[in-house]
């Protein structure tokens, strides 16, 4: 395997790993809301779940989170099986 190969596989695992922590973090929100009573305030818990989510889906102010992971993964596919331009 490429050095190049590799360092690109690294970084997909290291994104991945950093959306599987945030996944955690969207379970504590989840129960949160499931675990809600009549007079929580459902609103705001859905609101920090709705954060928790955006913060996995986008990365936050980092910038990592899926949407690095799947930046990252198309520069590993593109490395693993490059495409000739004609």
């Amino acid at each position: 395997m490429s050095e190049e190969l590799q360092k690109a596989e690294e970084k997909v695992n290291k994104e991945f790993k950093k959306v599987a922590e945030s996944i955690a973090d969207i379970h504590v929100a989840f129960h949160a809301v499931k675990d809600a009573g009549p007079m929580d305030d459902l609103y705001g818990l859905l609101d920090d779940l709705e954060d928790r989510v955006k913060k996995a889906r986008t990365g936050g102010l980092t910038g990592s989170g899926a949407k690095g992971h799947r930046k990252a993964m198309a520069e590993y596919r593109d490395l693993l099986n490059p495409t000739t331009e004609t």
